[in-house]
């Protein structure tokens, strides 16, 4: 068997990139917490994140159960899987899972930072860390509905760049996490509104903020009167200002800042 491994620490978008990955490399099969995914769908095992605590979570994202272990085996021999990707947060733990299931050694290790920009990353651990969020690589309706359904949501359709659908992800608050922080869209707005009316004879007259795809901001900027600076200067400046805000607060890097004169 062919093995390839995606490695990164947790929060940084592994699972949201496994579908990516396995698309580009002509993988059919991914293990992913305790998940085995064939082609888009759950086939055998059970997922680490809807574990009661961390310990247990670590247990069956390395298959240390034997039933769990044996129902993997059994699926990966069934489905006669000779290419796979397995997924985890440190080259040690990928070298566990392809030991416990007697997979080989690994070929290839791929790091999260292959696959995603910086401010992707940032931008994920930020939503793990604040609103506890983790990803499922397979469709909503793969994911068992029973005393689970509260606690996951549709995630997100993803398609390569020429287009071509690549599968679903499902989102999960586990019952290990620490909970969650919610910071309201006022308050993001509040920081750019607050930066801008710093600058003398300009007024923030609207704000439009993207964080959960690729972070951006849009302002619209009002002049009250002349101004002694070049505009494109103090746009620069402005732009400048509010990244490092973004940075300074919220550890956010925002991909583009917008500033539109009015």
């Amino acid at each position: 068997m062919l093995v390839y491994a995606l490695v990164g620490p947790s929060g940084t978008g592994k699972s949201t990139s496994a579908l990516l990955v396995a698309h580009e490399h002509n993988i059919p099969a991914i293990i992913d917490d305790g998940l085995l995914i064939y082609k888009g769908k759950r086939v055998a095992g059970s997922s680490a994140k809807f574990e009661k605590n961390y310990i247990t979570a670590v247990k069956r994202a390395t298959f240390h159960m034997r039933d769990h272990r044996e129902e993997v085996l059994k699926a990966i021999k069934q489905y006669k899987i000779k290419k796979l990707l397995i997924i985890g947060t440190s080259k040690r733990m990928v070298d566990k899972i392809a030991d416990t299931l007697k997979l080989g050694p690994i070929a290839r290790y791929i790091d999260v930072t292959e696959v995603r920009t910086p401010s992707e990353i940032k931008m994920a651990l930020y939503v793990r860390n604040t609103q506890g969020k983790h990803v499922i690589p397979v469709p909503y309706m793969q994911i068992e509905q029973n005393f689970f359904k509260k606690m996951i949501t549709k995630g997100k359709q993803l398609f390569s760049h020429k287009r071509e659908y690549i599968g679903e992800t499902t989102i999960v608050h586990p019952d290990f996490t620490q909970g969650t922080i919610h910071i309201s869209d006022k308050v993001f707005k509040a920081i750019v509104e607050r930066t801008v009316n710093q600058f003398q004879n300009l007024v923030c007259n609207h704000v439009e903020i993207n964080l959960y795809q690729i972070p951006s901001v849009q302002v619209h900027v009002g002049v009250k009167q002349p101004v002694k600076r070049s505009l494109k200067e103090l746009g620069f400046e402005m732009q400048k200002r509010i990244i490092e805000e973004y940075q300074n607060i919220f550890e956010l890097e925002l991909d583009s800042v917008n500033i539109r004169f009015e």
